[in-house]
């Protein structure tokens, strides 16, 4: 039987490239597909169903990425997704905007951020921060996952940047209801088969009865997450015992380790009596960890890394700064309109009138991992599990996203290896491509002959 060469079936042969499989890079091709946008068993399309790809491009030994999964994300190129617009028609296509641009940096899925606001602004936005990537359109760039909500259950002690002013405790489930609204965290009564607006709740499990209420949010699909707290190492480890299986922004906003009390960050000390093995989860958190040199020492982030490998996943905790010239932006901080400042130099985000309350960050999340590889001395594809396979893993998205599995999305990162082209920098890696559903929808090359920057 001849093989199957008519055009037109949507199928790419990536070849000489090195992929990222588990802790190694390995020279392998991978077959994609843009008609269904899946990664495909290359051996059985060739072999077994006699089909040749429509087109074999060869990535001259470049390392293949599973698309970023970016969980922390406040905003981006202007636009802060804690806002209400006079005609909320144009915050949808804010974020269609931004989606167009964030998957140019590698992020192909990702968890809109709305910091501590009130009901009326939750209310208003999260209908547009669901889930996108059902309509699986690879134009639409980077899909949201979910929203993650990050207060405003929050302690007023630790509230960094949040508005302590929103900040609330919560009694019942009820009262996280009618702050966000119950179709958006309460899939009984969204009454739809799409999934729930909401992916994961920040919240302080020391205050009201929060620890009570996690596993009637985890039974609803909603990952829990430690954060902006005050909890000792008891609280936090009972709030693991009851559900929480994640960390906001590890050592940030909340109590510092001591050796009589080592706070939340104890709880990834907590071994599993019956499993010595680091890649088993079932009694540590995740964690989020914003290597962008300003939250965290670099050696903080090199401890947290060697406490729990496993857990460990980079994010941004970017605000609408990023992509913008220095200087001085509204935000909407728990009003109903711009009601506070943040001040952008260099790097570096400040509440305005402060000297030293850090606002987020205007990092890229590459910019993260390529931080990571020179201050720990981890492995391109440990680096690499930090922005993709532990993320997926955390918001119970796999095997779809963060794998090169056969059946996963193609979501992939072309990335080219610079080590040693800047001096004093050490390894670094940058996007040469970016695949979105099995369809190549950012080229640096290309762009780079077109006059077209990032």
């Amino acid at each position: 039987m001849p093989l199957a060469t008519a055009p037109g079936n949507g199928i790419t042969k990536l070849t000489n490239c090195r992929l990222v499989r588990g802790s190694d890079l390995v020279w392998d091709d991978i077959w994609v597909s843009s008609a269904t946008g899946k990664i495909l068993r290359s051996q059985s399309t060739f072999y077994d169903e006699l089909i040749l790809p429509d087109e074999t491009i060869d990535l001259g030994g470049r390392i293949v990425s599973p698309g970023f999964i970016e969980c922390q994300l406040n905003g981006a190129y202007g636009f802060n997704f804690s806002t209400v617009l006079d005609d909320m028609s144009q915050y949808a296509k804010k974020v269609r905007n931004l989606n167009r641009r964030l998957v140019r940096t590698g992020v192909t899925s990702y968890v809109p951020t709305v910091t501590s606001q009130t009901s009326h602004l939750y209310k208003k936005v999260l209908p547009h921060l669901g889930p996108s990537g059902r309509t699986r359109v690879a134009e639409d760039g980077a899909e949201s996952l979910g929203a993650h909500l990050e207060g405003p259950f929050l302690n007023p002690g630790k509230n960094g940047v949040h508005n302590t002013k929103v900040l609330r405790e919560a009694e019942s489930i009820a009262d996280l209801e009618e702050m966000y609204g119950a179709k958006n965290i309460n899939p009984a009564v969204a009454g739809t088969a799409l999934p729930i607006p909401v992916k994961m709740i920040t919240a302080a499990p020391e205050l009201g009865q929060m620890t009570k209420i996690i596993p009637e949010l985890r039974s609803r699909g909603i990952v829990c997450s430690i954060g902006h707290s005050e909890a000792t190492y008891e609280e936090a480890s009972a709030a693991v015992a009851a559900g929480a299986t994640m960390i906001t922004h590890l050592f940030n906003a909340m109590r510092p380790l001591h050796h009589r009390n080592p706070g939340i960050f104890g709880v990834l000390g907590t071994a599993n009596n019956n499993n010595d093995n680091d890649n088993d989860n079932s009694s540590r958190p995740y964690f989020g960890i914003i290597a962008d040199g300003i939250h965290l020492h670099p050696a903080t982030t090199k401890i947290a890394w060697n406490a729990h490998p496993a857990g460990f996943i980079l994010v941004t905790d970017a605000m609408h700064l990023v992509g913008l010239p220095d200087g001085t932006y509204p935000w909407t901080n728990g009003g109903e309109a711009a009601d506070h400042f943040i001040t952008k130099k260099g790097a570096v985000l400040l509440l305005e009138g402060s000297d030293h309350t850090i606002a987020g960050s205007s990092i890229a999340l590459l910019d993260c991992v390529n931080n990571f590889l020179r201050w720990s001395g981890a492995s391109v594809p440990e680096a690499l599990r930090a922005v993709t396979a532990t993320p997926a893993a955390m918001l119970g998205v796999q095997p779809a996203k963060g794998s090169l599995e056969a059946g996963a999305d193609a979501d992939l990162v072309v990335l080219d290896d610079e080590t040693g082209t800047v001096e004093g920098m050490g390894r670094s890696l940058a996007v040469h491509q970016v695949w979105k559903f099995g369809a190549k929808v950012f080229d640096r090359a290309s762009e780079a002959e077109a006059g077209e920057g990032v």
